[in-house]
């Protein structure tokens, strides 16, 4: 584990010399290092250009030409347009590229302009004021000229919006519609009078050498930059620029973060600065990098951004001093530009970074707020991260409605409503964004304290040899990083209100609970942290999560919460239909997040990943995969151990131990599962097998839910337990289901579980079809209704099919049914009502039917809640439905499944009843520990084979076998304490109870000394391990295979649940004592 530094050795660091350099003889390979474990290397190159000058023959002739169509227009008098001419083409220092690609025509404007804007300023009586301002924008290109002071990021004038817009030619570049760009400060002055210089960019298409294909090739083949550029990059580059780019582009294809390289030109103080990553990674970098490097004191004589075909973008920046600036060396400059290159990567429209305005890109924060700050960017990116945690953090509830909420009565709809209304209020009314942004802005002084209280803990260690720290701290040099306490004091003796102290303080208790970060890790896509929980209000949390991680990205911001240490669970991309929905989904993040994992814990009771869930939630028009996969690769900076100097080191973990998670689908991420575990194996993480579940069977040896029916298992036999214990015939009960025979659940539930030919098929390779009387189906196209019951053979049609309701075949329909689909108006149902609108009626038809089973198997959380339950009960106040299996993860919520049982409704909720997935999951996170890779690939995969490896079906069998087997044992263990206690609990609390009985038993367990003994761990995990596991692996090898923690944890499990299930949830010592004798009989 790494320690905080030094204070002493950072600032000794900080004022030592520059950082050594080595020599490039012929390539790029480094032959000295800087220091050990350094994290910044300089390479040297020869004073040379890095780009060949064009050199336009024509240009005399074209000048004549020019000076003939300026003298005609007769704007500049006659005797001065020569002198005109000459002093544009000569003097001003303009590139020949400018004159071969311009005609002259354009170019004789450009010259009338230059004229017009000096007579401008000599009416002024200021030379100084000359500006100039040419463009001209084509399908295939661009070219800005606009007067431009060196080292200077211009807030008003054209400079102050050129580079933002060249921006979106750059950031929407892709290999089929591509610009580069070529950029640099002119030679000369604007006249002989006037000191400005001007600044040229010219925006041409790319002509790619050889078309791009939709392929990506070998992974092994490398890349030949020859292949993929723009020709005429091609022309112009030299030799040690393609050899320079050539090594940039593979170490990109060998990485997902950005790559980032300093170049030395030999006798001079110019640095090159070369950052490469594919399109598409962020936006507005361009024009951030301005603004990073004249923050510290640099000026850019020419920039290049060149595209490849095979999606790599390359930003070339020629740097120097700025004459007679105060600033640090540009040794010490171009060190720190680097490392915060990466963190403007990550956030490249940081508000608080220098003198930055915000942008359209969040138009609801005014615009005079955000001037001034004067932060570095790793200051400004720590002030936007607690920017972040505040707006989610700040908004707590307080005390006021802890006691309001005990004095309503909860499971009244009327009070419950008014409380969940007044809660709303709270979190939307009480920290607003801007309100927050407002007192970070105001305080930067003690912004930058709370920075250096942070980076006194989390600053990695500094090599007394190597690398000196970031010139923010040079900034705060002497500042001396206080404790809690004085720091607290500092800030409630400096606020002016109890609002901007709340504010401040959610910092410093940012600060106190982020045990480990990458924010120093020298590249990364996103910026990660792992959090203590310990500052969440029990009045609020109830449960404490184990453990959080906080990520903050351009395109996103997410979270993921955890109940136990060893934890799985799905990573959710929550959408925004528009910036209402979006400003909602960003004040309820967490708490999303956090109900999502403390259901997900109730669920894994009986199996040894705790409760955990990630949420997503990306910006509008943010590429919702792009924000998956920085997610994922933020959140790795953190599991695995830094090992890369430069590239992923060390950091300071205060959490003292590796940790391991377990990710699975959720919405929209079903599809990213095989990439987030390939991209594991590709950073190096031995777990890479199991740190996904849902990936595809045939190539990465996922267990598919839906192909095997895995959901639907644990349900059905929550089903079949009600019919069993009231004497029921299934096929004289009436149903309504949501969730179509398009999905897993729904296709179930309408009779199919369908699977692939050649696999293994539940419940003896045949079509399980139940008798029941299916009246009522509701999918994401619609409604359909029967009353006499759904026409079965044509359910099961659609469900082999996987298709939606909306392709029912009406002539199966019978009296009195109809199809209302989700797109239909005015819709005259048989009883002549008319149906208005078919979305609105799809989203409550659950609340129109009567039946005697209802099995909610899709649709949005709480679609049940305290404010419409009571749509639930009949015209007689009973309830619509006799029994609720949940299906569908939190349809209903708490409030009112207490108030549906308290009207006779037996209700099972989804904690218990859809507890088949996760089972089939843990299982299969099971077995990529236990196999190792070689294995795996023999045992779990069959990539362009039909048939899966023997292995695989008979494993697929006993997870079908286990969750079959756990469902039942809780039904029958909830119905049965149930009948004990006379009715009067219901079984809504006693499937709470029993799931929180279990898992703290579980954790009891994991700390007790029961695990060392030898026969008692040997018998439980002989149960808990499948057997075609057992029996392929091997008892020692699986014991040397398996982290301990996931043995304690699996060990813990299945003792505690078994022990529960079997005895009861008031079971005693006496009991418990029995049943380990058991075990080691």
């Amino acid at each position: 584990m790494s320690l905080p530094p030094d204070p002493v050795i950072l600032r000794n660091a900080i004022l030592a010399g520059p950082t050594n350099t080595f020599h490039v003889n012929g390539d790029l390979t480094p032959h000295s290092i800087s220091s050990p474990g350094s994290d910044i290397s300089v390479q040297k190159v020869k004073n040379l250009p890095g780009y060949k000058t064009p050199i336009f023959s024509g240009k005399d002739e074209q000048r004549l030409k020019v000076q003939a169509i300026a003298a005609s227009k007769g704007f500049i008098p006659t005797e001065l347009v020569p002198t005109e001419v000459k002093w544009f083409y000569s003097n001003l220092g303009v590139d020949d590229s400018y004159f071969q690609s311009e005609t002259a025509d354009a170019i004789a404007d450009n010259i009338l302009a230059l004229y017009g804007a000096k007579l401008l300023a000599y009416v002024k009586h200021d030379p100084e004021k000359l500006v100039v301002d040419l463009e001209k924008v084509r399908d295939d290109g661009a070219v800005f000229i606009h007067t431009s002071p060196p080292g200077v990021t211009s807030k008003e004038g054209p400079g102050a919006t050129c580079e933002r817009r060249i921006d979106g030619w750059l950031d929407n570049s892709s290999p089929e519609k591509a610009f580069r760009l070529e950029t640099y400060r002119s030679a000369g002055s604007i006249s002989a009078t006037a000191s400005q210089q001007l600044r040229c960019y010219f925006l041409s298409k790319c002509q790619w050498v050889v078309p791009p294909t939709n392929s990506t090739g070998q992974p092994e083949q490398k890349t030949d930059i020859r292949t993929v550029s723009d020709r005429v990059f091609l022309e112009r580059a030299s030799e040690n620029t393609l050899e320079i780019y050539q090594r940039v582009i593979w170490d990109v294809e060998s990485r997902y973060g950005p790559v980032i390289e300093i170049f030395e030109v030999e006798g001079t103080l110019e640095r090159r600065l070369v950052i490469g990553y594919k399109i598409g990674g962020t936006r507005h970098l361009f024009s951030a990098l301005s603004e990073l490097y004249h923050f510290y004191g640099l000026y850019s004589s020419r920039k290049y951004v060149e595209h490849f075909s095979n999606g790599i973008t390359i930003i070339s920046l020629y740097l120097n001093p700025m004459p007679h600036s105060q600033s640090p060396h540009i040794d010490h400059s171009i060190l720190q530009i680097k490392k915060e290159a990466s963190l403007l990567y990550c956030l490249p429209d940081n508000p608080f970074f220098g003198t930055k305005q915000i942008t359209d890109t969040d138009p609801s924060l005014s615009a005079e707020i955000l001037q001034g700050g004067g932060h570095a960017v790793q200051e400004a990116t720590y002030a936007y991260a607690g920017w972040v945690f505040a707006q989610h953090f700040c908004n707590r509830l307080g005390p006021s409605y802890v006691a309001l909420k005990n004095v309503l009565d909860e499971s009244d709809p009327a009070q419950a409503d008014v409380l969940n209304a007044i809660k709303t209020r709270f979190r939307q009314e009480t920290f607003t964004r801007q309100s927050i942004m407002e007192v970070i802005v105001a305080y930067p002084q003690l912004i930058r304290m709370l920075y250096v209280h942070f980076a006194a803990i989390h600053y990695p260690p500094v090599n007394k040899q190597g690398l000196e720290p970031t010139l923010s701290y040079i900034r705060l040099q002497n500042e001396t990083p206080l404790s809690d306490e004085d720091l607290y004091d500092r800030i409630r003796k400096t606020v002016s209100s109890k609002h901007e102290l709340h504010v401040l303080e959610s910092f410093l208790i940012f600060n106190k609970h982020v045990l480990k970060t990458n924010f120093y890790t020298p590249t990364k896509v996103a910026v990660s942290f792992r959090l203590s929980p310990a500052f969440l209000p029990e009045s609020e949390y109830p449960k404490r999560p184990f453990g959080m991680f906080f990520v903050i990205g351009s395109e996103f911001r997410g979270f993921h919460v955890r109940f136990r240490d060893v934890a799985r669970g799905g990573i959710r991309l929550v959408r925004s239909r528009g910036r209402e929905n979006y400003s909602i989904n960003q004040r309820s993040l967490f708490d999303e997040n956090y109900a999502l994992a403390s259901t997900q814990d109730l669920k894994n009771k009986d199996i040894p990943e705790g409760g955990a869930k990630g949420t997503i939630l990306p910006s509008l028009g943010a590429n919702p995969r792009l924000c998956f996969e920085k997610y994922c690769d933020a959140m790795m900076d953190l599991l695995l151990e830094g090992v890369s100097p430069g590239i992923k080191e060390p950091i300071v973990d205060l959490c003292g131990k590796s940790e391991l998670l377990f990710f699975g689908p959720d919405e929209g991420t079903a599809d990213l599962m095989d990439w987030a575990a390939l991209h594991a194996r590709s950073r190096g993480a031995p777990w890479w097998k199991s740190f996904t579940t849902g990936k595809s069977a045939s190539l990465l040896g996922g267990v598919p839910h839906d192909t095997y029916g895995m959901t639907s298992l644990s349900v059905r036999q929550y089903v079949l337990g009600i019919y069993k214990h009231l004497g029921i015939r299934e096929k004289d009960v009436t149903k309504v289901q949501t969730g179509g025979p398009d999905g897993d659940l729904g296709s179930s539930e309408c009779g199919h579980l369908c699977v692939p030919h050649g696999r293994l098929k539940a419940s003896s390779d045949e079509i399980l079809l139940s008798s029941d009387r299916t009246i009522t189906v509701i999918d994401g196209s619609g409604v359909i209704h029967d009353p006499a019951g759904i026409d079965r053979n044509e359910l099961v049609r659609l469900a082999k099919a996987r298709k939606m309701i909306s392709h029912f075949n009406r002539a199966c329909l019978g009296k009195g049914g109809y199809v209302v689909l989700v797109e239909d108006q005015d819709v005259k149902l048989p009883s002549g009502e008319i149906v208005a609108d078919g979305t609105e009626f799809r989203n409550t038809a659950h609340f129109r039917y009567k039946a005697d089973l209802f099995v909610p198997c899709g649709g949005r959380p709480e679609a049940v809640n305290i404010s419409n339950v009571s749509q639930m009960l009949d015209s007689e106040l009973k309830p619509r439905y006799k029994y609720i299996v949940e299906g569908a993860n939190l349809f209903i919520t708490q409030q009112a499944r207490l108030f549906l049982e308290k009207r006779k409704c037996i209700l099972f909720k989804d904690s218990s009843a859809n507890k088949g997935g996760v089972s089939c999951s843990s299982l299969d996170v099971l077995a990529g520990l236990s196999l190792n890779d070689d294995e795996h690939t023999n045992l779990m995969t069959f990539p362009n084979q039909p048939v899966a490896p023997p292995f695989y079906q008979s494993y697929v069998k006993d997870i079908q076998d286990k969750i079959c087997q756990n469902a039942s044992l809780e039904f029958s263990c909830i119905w049965k304490e149930h009948v004990r206690l006379g009715g009067t609990k219901s079984r809504t609390i006693l499937s709470d109870e029993l799931s929180t009985k279990i898992n703290e038993l579980q954790t009891e367990l994991e700390a007790s000394d029961l695990f060392d003994d030898i026969a008692t761990r040997k018998a439980v995990l002989h149960q808990a391990i499948p057997q075609t596991l057992l029996a392929e692996v091997g008892w020692d090898t699986l014991l040397n295979r398996l982290p301990t923690a996931y043995q304690k944890a699996l060990f813990s499990s299945w003792a505690a649940s078994h022990f529960i299930y079997t005895y009861g949830i008031n079971a005693s010592a006496v009991n418990f004592f029995h049943f380990c004798r058991g075990l080691a009989a």
